[in-house]
């Protein structure tokens, strides 16, 4: 019997010694497996969080140069807020103390332009600040023509000396209109 036992011990060992290496070989497999999927994870994560930061970044960027970015559509007129842009226009007449009125507004199929008449009524102060006040406006203004032309005399025969009334007739192009 201790023979038996003494042949059955190595050949017990040998099985216990390939059954450890198996086992050794599955988890060492499965320790690389799950360490590949942790790095990809890892890697994904990563990217997730700086596209985060970039977000992050982006909308501060944003918040930053909110003020220029009204600055900057102010200069621009687009198609869907005409009226208030002509509304600025005749308010600066106003604040001259020219009378002004939009005569005509027309968008020319083929250009991207916005053209404008105008007329304004006033002394001929008044006509020249409102003609300096469109040129110095926001809007990218090209005049296409303006007419002064002097419409009334000064009536000496009362004491009120009436200034004199000027009429001008303006034709432009906004050129930084957005169709």
């Amino acid at each position: 019997m201790k023979n038996n036992l003494q042949k059955i011990l190595p050949i017990l060992s040998i099985v216990f010694l390939v059954f450890c290496c198996f086992i050794f070989i599955f988890l060492y497999k499965e320790i690389n497996f799950n360490k590949k999927a942790f790095e990809e994870n890892e890697t994904k994560w990563q990217q997730e969080t700086e596209r985060r930061e970039g977000i992050k970044l982006l909308n501060s960027s944003i918040s930053k140069i909110e003020k220029e970015k009204s600055l900057l559509e102010s200069h621009f007129a687009q198609s869907s807020n005409i009226v208030p842009f002509l509304d600025t226009i005749e308010a600066l007449g106003n604040k001259v103390g020219a009378k002004t009125e939009v005569m005509l507004v027309d968008v020319p199929v083929e250009s991207k332009n916005l053209n404008i008449n105008m007329k304004a009524s006033g002394s001929f102060e008044e006509i020249y600040k409102f003609i300096t006040l469109l040129e110095n406006s926001p809007y990218e203004l090209e005049f296409i023509s303006i007419d002064v032309q002097k419409q009334g005399a000064i009536d000496t025969s009362t004491k009120n000396n009436k200034k004199t009334d000027w009429e001008a007739d303006l034709k432009m192009k906004l050129l930084s209109f957005i169709q």
